[in-house]
């Protein structure tokens, strides 16, 4: 690469940080701005500062860590659940077609529908346990981490299967070493993906019923206009599955280091 062309990334390169670390602090300046000039009504479209001074509040009073823990708690489960279950299903339907035959029907069938959907019968089912909580967070995680696996097996070399089983093999030993690490880049993606879902059907596990959690904040600030703590609880959990996803995309990049 010639000066010229190394000048020109490392510019591009620097401009891109620049952009980066500007990009929030400009759009909180131009929120401010436009909450406060009188052109939008400031009870429904509140100031950051205003949204700040209320999420304080939230932590002041003792209830915003309670709700924290009570949310994560659901998503972490809902996620370990759903993406073992998803990764477990998926070898199988990627790898014996019998197997595939009698479940994929079925699952792509049910993979469109949204978690949200069945809150009403979750309700019936489940009541306000968070069992229905769990449901919901698992059904959304699933689908998304069985399809990535399912895929991702049926990409793996069949010449390194077919030598395996020339070697002798024991079947065990060829899906753990052979199978699932020849799909785990497939698998990684679906699991990233996955970490998002798990924060997306939160909203509707929440909205089944409960007694804490960042959803069910929002809708009582809701119920009682209070438009800054709604922001607030919207904020919390963008950054929430923001870090979520980050930190999640940096044990991937070391688990698949050799993609």
């Amino acid at each position: 690469m010639s000066v010229g062309r190394r000048s020109s990334a490392s510019a591009t390169a620097r401009l891109s940080v620049l952009f980066a670390v500007l990009s929030v602090p400009a759009f909180t300046g131009v929120w401010e701005l436009v909450a406060r000039s009188g052109i939008v009504n400031a009870v429904l479209f509140p100031p950051p500062s205003t949204v700040a001074v209320a999420i304080l509040e939230w932590i002041r009073s003792g209830q915003f860590f309670a709700d924290l823990m009570a949310s994560l708690s659901r998503v972490a489960a809902g996620f370990a659940i759903g993406a073992a279950g998803g990764i477990v299903l998926g070898v199988l339907t990627g790898r014996f077609r019998l197997v595939s035959s009698l479940l994929s029907p079925l699952f792509h069938i049910l993979r469109p529908i949204p978690p949200v959907a069945f809150v009403p019968i979750v309700i019936l089912w489940f009541g306000l346990s968070e069992t229905g909580k769990l449901f919901l967070v698992v059904w959304g995680v699933f689908f998304t981490v069985w399809l990535a696996t399912h895929i991702g097996v049926q990409k793996v070399d069949r010449g390194l299967i077919r030598a395996a089983q020339m070697l002798g093999t024991p079947q065990p030993q060829m899906l753990w070493e052979i199978v699932l690490l020849g799909a785990l880049p497939y698998i990684t993606v679906g699991l990233r993906t996955a970490v998002s879902i798990s924060f997306y059907t939160l909203v509707a596990a929440e909205l089944a019923g409960t007694f804490a959690g960042i959803v069910y904040r929002i809708e009582i600030a809701q119920q009682n206009m209070q438009t800054g703590q709604v922001m607030g609880g919207l904020a919390a959990l963008g950054l929430l599955s923001f870090v979520a996803d980050r930190s999640f995309a940096t044990l991937a990049e070391r688990a698949v280091w050799w993609r």
